[in-house]
């Protein structure tokens, strides 16, 4: 699915670099994923203490599906999306019933008020800042009134790409704890939590944010 913007623009060509990472690097992503066993976030499971058990959800940035996966199981009707066509062809390989669609985060495929929640891990961070508040608009307009949306960004100062590790191509985009919440709050969103975390589920610093669509 095509972006919205020119393909000439910076936005387009630092994601087209990092989707084209993610590519390069799949089979190396999916043998880290499958090293280890696969834990919910807990940020990920406070998200869920505040959504009914039928809830219907959207992973973005799903990866290879994995976490979306375990939200199938528990019951929730989740669908995953991701631009990585190989990490999305494992998935589907994988995981044969649940739905995984190939689209771009700034161009979604779904009606307005479609989902009750929506779960962004390391995710909206490979978007250069006005994109994804941007983004962050058309995600609101997603949920229905008392909707949630948890995220996990990378935390700093410094946006760039990164040449070095595994991976190599990426881009991130660092935000501040203030500079994510007058994003957010320009949205529309009403901010629940928003906190630095440092070596949780990743190494490093980040942003966990929780926030809802009020009713």
């Amino acid at each position: 699915m095509a972006p919205r913007s020119s393909p000439h623009d910076s936005t387009t060509q630092v994601v087209l670099q990092t989707i084209d990472a993610y590519e390069r690097s799949a089979a190396d992503c999916l043998a880290r994923w499958s090293k280890r066993r696969h834990r919910r976030p807990l940020l990920l499971v406070d998200w869920l203490t505040h959504l009914p058990v039928d809830a219907r959800l959207l992973d973005l940035g799903c990866g290879g599906g994995q976490d979306a996966s375990d939200l199938d199981q528990r019951g929730y009707h989740v669908v995953g999306l991701d631009r990585t066509s190989a990490l999305l062809s494992a998935g589907r390989r994988r995981y044969r019933s649940l739905p995984l669609v190939r689209a771009d985060l700034r161009d979604l495929p779904f009606q307005a008020m479609s989902f009750d929640g929506l779960w962004a891990a390391a995710s909206l961070m490979h978007l250069p800042k006005p994109a994804a508040r941007r983004i962050l608009a058309d995600l609101f307009k997603l949920v229905r009134p008392g909707g949630l949306f948890a995220a996990t960004v990378t935390y700093g100062l410094k946006s760039r790409l990164v040449t070095d590790g595994w991976a190599p191509g990426r881009y991130f985009a660092r935000w501040r704890k203030d500079e994510l919440a007058r994003a957010v709050r320009r949205a529309g969103w009403n901010i629940l939590e928003l906190q630095v975390i440092t070596n949780r589920e990743r190494k490093g610093r980040w942003l966990n944010l929780l926030a809802q669509k009020q009713v």
